[in-house]
């Protein structure tokens, strides 16, 4: 009889997840527990949209190129960590490069959130073009589910400075979350702009992947383009790119997962490194006006950052990580699983790492890999001096 009530009770749990499931809305659930956690090829799994390059510019390669030697311990590090890829540039020329686990120059890994600084760099393109009149302007101008409500009071700084005070529940590992139901669902835009303002824009920075997917949605908007035509057309022609870049989709012919999401190689996400330390420039193309460029890689200080006990934003531009090491100030691109682009101005130094983990501890809310991939990127740089 126990039995029998134990199978009455699994075939009704299994019933009921059976119809929650097939709520429309709730059909991502299947795809996220076939899946379980994100990985750095899930492009294959999603629709892709192609970021098209251009005229590739090969990559010149210092004197002592590949000559450093890693240490036992920094192969420990960059090992222990899973990494696929590590390559340190100078100057925009490369000085060292590493391929793990199969990958290579030309093997596509996923951004995670450095697309979130990519994203970032479009709305500054989007406005020295004359698409978008200024940060100030107001969300509604270009999504109008914003428009008769508090949300009316919602700029693009807030969504840049992740301000906003929206619902977003930026929960990785809860199945029923909405980045979770972003990440393998099929109608992300739905998601982004049905939020609500929970609280006042413009006082807090709160990391929320739902203000990047809303800039992308204003991009698309102002230009009357894709997302992805847009970055081929505005950065990833006129930055050289060697490869095709691809943006997964929500589903075929959709919307970019702009949060996240933008597949390339080492070498190629090193180039927006050297934009970056270049001011926006790419050789003699202003490619994004320096003046944009600078307020990105600035700290919003007037901003309170909660996560670390309300001191002022110390750490945060327009979609850009910023910290401090070894009396160097770094600028950096950020994904989960350990993507990096830093920037090292003062070494005039750019370095990428794409990989499957990142550490757990933080200091001053960064995971301490950042630090030591930094190590072994001065390293290699004060070697070829």
């Amino acid at each position: 009889m126990k039995r029998k009530h134990i199978v009455i009770a699994l075939l009704v749990i299994f019933g009921t997840i059976g119809v929650y499931v097939s709520i429309p809305q709730n059909q991502y659930i299947v795809r996220a527990l076939i899946h379980q956690r994100p990985d750095i090829d899930d492009y294959k799994i999603f629709a892709n949209r192609t970021i098209e390059m251009g005229e590739a510019q090969h990559w010149q390669q210092h004197v002592l190129y590949n000559s450093y030697d890693l240490s036992i311990e920094e192969r420990a590090i960059l090992e222990s960590y899973k990494t696929v890829s590590y390559l340190v540039a100078r100057d925009s020329q490369l000085l060292f490069e590493a391929y793990w686990d199969g990958y290579g120059p030309e093997s596509l890994s996923n951004s995670f959130s450095m697309a979130k600084s990519i994203v970032s760099l479009l709305i500054g393109c989007a406005i020295d073009d004359g698409f978008i009149k200024s940060l100030d302007q107001p969300v509604a101008d270009f999504i109008p589910e914003f428009k008769n409500d508090e949300r009316s009071k919602i700029t693009i700084r807030h969504l840049l400075l992740m301000s906003s005070g929206l619902s977003w529940d930026e929960a990785y590992a809860s199945l029923f979350s909405i980045t979770t139901q972003a990440y393998y669902g099929k109608d992300v835009r739905s998601l982004a702009v049905n939020q609500s303002v929970i609280t006042e824009p413009g006082k807090a920075y709160n990391y929320l992947s739902g203000d990047t997917q809303l800039l992308s949605l204003i991009v698309a908007k102002a230009t009357g383009k894709t997302l992805s035509e847009y970055a081929s057309e505005r950065i990833w022609k006129r930055i050289g790119a060697e490869h095709d870049a691809i943006w997964s989709l929500d589903k075929e012919g959709g919307y970019e997962k702009a949060y996240c999401c933008f597949n390339s190689n080492a070498r190629d996400f090193a180039r927006f490194g050297i934009l970056m330390l270049n001011n926006g420039k790419w050789g003699n193309d202003q490619v994004i006006s320096e003046e944009y460029v600078n307020a990105s890689l600035a700290p919003a200080t007037f901003l309170t950052d909660p996560e670390l006990g309300g001191k002022p934003n110390e750490r945060y531009g327009y979609q850009w990580w910023i910290t401090k090491h070894k009396g160097y100030d770094i600028k950096f691109a950020r994904g989960i699983k350990g993507q990096y682009i830093f920037i090292i101005p003062e070494l005039r130094l750019v370095a990428v790492r794409l990989g499957h983990t990142r550490s757990e501890e933080r200091i001053e809310g960064n995971p301490i890999d950042i630090f030591q991939f930094l190590d072994i990127a001065i390293s290699i740089n004060s070697a070829a001096n």
